[in-house]
């Protein structure tokens, strides 16, 4: 992999996980219903449009990362529909969950892509694929009698930040290991 890329792939998955761990422990200490929970909730798939936005723009294009380029338009959606259901939360955890399955088939469909060109990208893999099944869960949570709140969602940003920094981890022990070789 040559080095601006690694060096970009790491400081953008350090980043991802930063704002993970930080959203986590924000949304643990929001009243459950507050208009804080409910800018939480809509900033969580706005910060992943940006996020993505940037790192295909860096990384090529958007016309170059096709899953990217859907991941910001279905994000963008999704926090429409969730600022749209903030009265109802079974809606917007269906919502959540639905972008959830949708956003990591995306993240899957990008590590593997990524995988050829940058490699370490096996904990994306990973991550998008657990990402589709917690949104599956958030699906049927959706339609229990449980009142769901921004801290049902939690546990799933933190499986986020906990991919993020290992990707960026093992990108850094992959740069060091090239440079003891």
């Amino acid at each position: 992999m040559n080095k601006p890329v690694e060096q970009w792939l790491k400081t953008y998955y350090f980043t991802r996980a930063g704002f993970a761990i930080a959203w986590v422990l924000a949304a643990l200490n929001a009243a459950p219903h507050s208009p804080a929970a409910g800018i939480l909730l809509v900033a969580y798939p706005v910060w992943d449009a940006l996020a993505n936005l940037v790192d295909a723009r860096r990384s090529g294009g958007l016309a170059a990362n096709r899953a990217q380029a859907m991941n910001v338009v279905v994000s963008l959606a999704v926090a429409a529909a969730i600022a749209a259901a903030l009265s109802d939360m079974h809606r917007v955890l269906a919502v959540f969950g639905t972008w959830a399955i949708l956003a990591g088939l995306l993240q899957l469909a990008t590590g593997l892509r990524r995988w050829r060109t940058s490699g370490a990208q096996w904990a994306m893999i990973l991550s998008g694929a657990q990402s589709a099944l917690a949104g599956g869960a958030f699906v049927f949570q959706a339609g229990a009698s449980a009142d769901p709140s921004v801290a049902t969602i939690a546990g799933y940003a933190g499986f986020g930040a906990f991919y993020f920094l290992l990707s960026a981890l093992s990108l850094a022990v992959r740069g060091m290991r090239g440079k003891a070789a």
